[in-house]
């Protein structure tokens, strides 16, 4: 009997200590997904709140700027992370190798990007993209690259790119700090009886190394991938979408239709699309990379 008395006391307590993150966890996430889930099935909006159906996800297939607006995700998406992914470990590879001083350095330079506010650093690009005045133009026309001043931002042959260029600058610091870490982990006396062995750099690498790296590899994928289905930030401080929806993606043509034209419930479609294509992404990231994964 003080057995169960005991049991129960430490179950109160133990839901007395978790009900604040509860409520919180309900209020501000879990509600609000419901919401936007029920509201896509609305024709909703600040005069307006009407149930259509599947209307809104008919819609969806039937807007040109929708559809430009995925293209252009899925663009940043399979260009940016398979970058991210071998980019992070070739670098984290070669400061693994580096003394302590120099490690930490090279670490301190990768992850400033991330630490810092995304306003500054879109103000820095801005002015390296500026057509007449940035520092890009500058050096490319010194080099003999090119002959006249290119608008990056304003030039739909290229504003896409240049997102891409930035994103790849402020996505690659967290990867390589985790592949550090991760590098840290592995057992040098299985390296070093490898190569005894006969072993080359490469055969070490995939058949030691690249197994213990495969979980920190799978997290970085599907973080990577989630944060650039998410960009949004780039889009409505440099671009706003443009030029003629050329950088637009599906977090900005959400935000377009949900605060500048109040379709909410338009919008919370496109919200519930994002999320089911995120979450198949990522489960397919799972079955490929996880298989094989031994934590």
């Amino acid at each position: 009997m003080q057995v169960n008395k005991l049991k129960m006391r430490e179950t109160i307590v133990s839901y007395t200590f978790l009900a604040p993150i509860l409520v919180f966890f309900t209020v501000f996430v879990l509600a609000p997904m419901i919401m936007g889930f029920v509201t896509s099935f609305f024709r909703y909006t600040q005069t307006e709140f009407t149930f259509i159906g599947l209307d809104n996800y008919i819609r969806l297939f039937n807007d040109e700027v929708f559809i430009k607006s995925l293209i252009n995700t899925l663009i940043i998406v399979v260009g940016s992370v398979p970058i991210v992914v071998f980019f992070s470990l070739f670098v984290a590879s070669q400061t693994y190798e580096k003394n302590v001083i120099s490690r930490s350095f090279y670490r301190f330079v990768f992850f400033l990007p991330v630490v810092t506010g995304s306003v500054a650093v879109t103000v820095v690009w801005k002015w390296i993209y500026d057509p007449l005045s940035g520092i890009l133009n500058f050096v490319l026309k010194s080099g003999g690259i090119i002959e006249q001043n290119i608008s990056w931002l304003g030039d739909k042959q290229w504003a896409l790119l240049a997102i891409m260029i930035i994103l790849l600058t402020t996505s690659v610091g967290q990867p390589i700090i985790l592949y550090i870490a991760a590098m840290g982990n592995i057992d040098n006396s299985l390296v070093e009886a490898a190569r005894i062995d006969g072993a080359n750099e490469f055969q070490v690498f995939w058949q030691i190394k690249w197994p213990s790296l495969l979980p920190t590899t799978l997290y970085i994928t599907v973080i990577t991938t989630i944060n650039s289905f998410q960009i949004f930030a780039l889009i409505q401080l440099l671009t706003s979408g443009g030029p003629n929806y050329s950088t637009s993606t599906l977090m900005y043509y959400l935000y377009e239709k949900a605060f500048k034209l109040t379709e909410f419930g338009y919008a919370n479609t496109i919200g519930v699309f994002l999320a089911v294509l995120i979450a198949i992404i990522s489960f397919a990231q799972f079955k490929f990379l996880g298989n094989d994964v031994e934590y």
